[in-house]
């Protein structure tokens, strides 16, 4: 089974925004066709792209669609076949270190000093634990073959 094609949209022309998730989508779904999927996954992105062209032609109504498809498309091939994109285990694991490894290292950092100002020192230093731990999940996923040749911007 195939995965289907977007809807030519002459209007995603006129809104640079939606010009951009668009195209981003286009390409995902690209990069998807490359690879080997399950009949299964194939119908569930095919049930997206659905309902992507069946949207009416207000814009945001489209750019609303796509993002939310897009989402839908990207946690299922992450959570059933492993596949991520570029930069996706660095962007988690960037809030991850924060919250996890950040807060501790300042609470203990003002707790030591007798100063709870000094929270906002472990932020960073978890920031950078999270992007260290991300970076080299992504390197590993590259190295498998299990990475989409895609970054995802918001």
């Amino acid at each position: 089974m195939e995965i289907k094609e977007l809807k030519n949209r002459p209007e995603k022309y006129q809104d640079k925004k939606l010009y951009a998730s668009y195209t981003q989508f286009d390409k995902l779904l690209m990069e998807l066709r490359t690879k080997k999927l399950p009949k299964g996954t194939v119908e569930s992105i095919n049930n997206g792209i659905n309902l992507v062209n069946s949207v009416s032609e207000s814009e945001k109504e489209l750019s609303k669609q796509i993002k939310k498809t897009q989402s839908l498309i990207i946690k299922l091939i992450e959570k059933e076949h492993k596949l991520v994109t570029k930069n996706h285990y660095r962007n988690t694991w960037l809030a991850v270190g924060m919250a996890a490894f950040g807060i501790p290292f300042g609470v203990a950092f003002g707790a030591s000093l007798g100063n709870m100002a000094f929270l906002g020192i472990g932020l960073p230093i978890g920031m950078v634990i999270g992007i260290a731990v991300g970076t080299g999940m992504d390197k590993k996923a590259f190295e498998e073959g299990r990475q989409i040749d895609l970054e995802i911007k918001h």
